[in-house]
């Protein structure tokens, strides 16, 4: 009964720690163009140095970019670990379900698909445009196919793991109320004997 509680806990921080990500990037990038539009006294000068308000934007979306780059690594890593921790403990800690287990497993295999397959590409074609003129290039078109596939993939994690979520605490829920009504149970023992 108590695994099933801290499974659901590890499944909440993976869903949390997710959408947090997923907010810390975007407000990344969101920071540059609030910097510019309202630059100190100081930042103006150094944004006229950088050769002016569009030279001091790639510059900064750069840096923001690698800076996101490394958070996402970093983060799929401790996925990783996340995963791994959750499924064995699904595996061992209870009495095996496979329907968790295959939720658990799937989002493992999602964070090892996006780690290894699609932020390698995102980051190559990433530092390919970071500095390349707005416009249509092969490298943005496929920077761009490859982030679609990436949040697709997250929004697909996301909801396996609210699936997964559910299904625990109602599984806790459930042996929960079992244990009760087992405790509560007459004892009528002493009637036939």
């Amino acid at each position: 009964m108590h695994f099933h509680r801290f499974a659901a806990f590890l499944v909440g921080a993976w869903l949390a720690g997710s959408v947090f990500m997923d907010l810390v990037a975007t407000q990344n990038f969101r920071s540059v163009d609030r910097l510019l539009d309202a630059p100190s006294q100081q930042a103006t000068e150094r944004i006229q140095k950088l050769g002016g308000h569009d030279a001091a934007r790639v510059f900064l979306r750069h840096l923001v970019s690698e800076q996101n780059r490394t958070y996402f690594v970093t983060w799929e890593r401790a996925q990783i670990v996340l995963g791994c921790v959750l499924f064995l403990g699904l595996l061992f800690g209870m009495q095996p379900e496979r329907f968790p287990l295959l939720l658990a497993l799937v989002m493992l295999g999602i964070v090892l698909l996006m780690h290894f397959f699609l932020t390698p590409e995102i980051t190559r074609l990433g530092r390919a445009i970071d500095f390349a003129p707005p416009g249509g290039s092969g490298d943005r078109t496929r920077f761009w196919t490859f982030h679609g596939l990436y949040s697709a993939s997250e929004l697909i994690k996301l909801g396996l793991g609210l699936a997964l979520a559910y299904r625990l605490l109602r599984k806790s829920k459930t042996s929960q109320t079992a244990e009760v009504d087992r405790v509560h149970e007459p004892d009528h023992s002493h009637i036939n004997g």
